[in-house]
């Protein structure tokens, strides 16, 4: 099986401001995510982006890279974008790497692309893994799935889901914390951008409702591991910062 990997990389950022090009032990981040993407064995990585500095970095560093518009409303529309750009075929699967995960895990890159590529029915893949304590339940910054027999996605929330309503349920019961990478096959991408935005999506904030509303299907990776730390504070880059520098 083959996929491609487009990691989206918009330059602006509230709390980190210019987070793709910022060093991690000498590298820009940005290009630090596409090491890790090349790893999983994607047939091409490309980088997404809506600021020329980003295209110079990528190029002196030998990745692809294509300038996006400015005004996408989501990482998914972006991708979109490339894969129209690129002519890419409608069966072609895409993993959506997020710009600011320097430590993913390059088998979880190609686990969610396998997933879609074994699913019949679903439009798109993506991962979750066991939820153990009840703050992280509780948080409404930890976005949980509920998978349905078939391993596809019913509902993602921000809320506790499943609620255990009765407390022998909250001994036996089994949650899942949604990780945010996404495959998709072109196909599918090109029409996404023609759904409607949903309430529910507005709601929770959450981009994959809208995919759900409309009747299409999710496939779930379940993984064991919880993945590596993301890139969305200055504590999280001093983090990944000593990570690089110790290995």
């Amino acid at each position: 099986m083959s996929f491609k990997v487009v990691i989206p990389a918009r330059y602006a950022s509230s709390r980190l401001p210019g987070k793709p090009l910022l060093d991690i032990a000498g590298k820009p981040m940005v290009i630090r995510v596409s090491e890790q993407a090349r790893k999983s064995g994607a047939e091409a990585v490309v980088i997404a982006t809506d600021f020329d500095k980003i295209v110079q970095v990528a190029q002196e560093h030998h990745v692809d890279a294509v300038m996006t518009r400015v005004d996408h409303q989501s990482g998914t529309d972006r991708i979109a974008e490339v894969a129209q750009n690129l002519n890419w075929d409608n069966n072609d699967i895409v993993v959506n790497v997020q710009g600011d995960e320097p430590l993913i895990d390059p088998a979880l890159i190609q686990e969610v692309a396998l997933t879609l590529a074994h699913s019949r029915d679903a439009v798109m893949a993506t991962a979750c893994h066991a939820i153990h304590d009840e703050a992280s339940m509780l948080n409404p910054n930890v976005v949980k799935v509920v998978v349905d027999a078939d391993g596809n996605a019913m509902y993602f929330s921000r809320a506790p889901i499943p609620y255990p309503r009765d407390e022998a349920h909250k001994q036996s019961l089994k949650a899942h914390r949604h990780i945010g990478i996404y495959a998709y096959r072109v196909g599918f991408l090109k029409q996404y951008a023609e759904l409607s935005v949903t309430q529910l999506e507005q709601i929770e904030s959450l981009e994959q409702l809208r995919v759900l509303h409309h009747g299409y299907k999710i496939a779930i990776t379940v993984t064991d591991h919880a993945p590596a730390t993301g890139v969305d504070t200055q504590a999280d880059l001093d983090y990944v910062r000593s990570v690089f520098q110790a290995g």
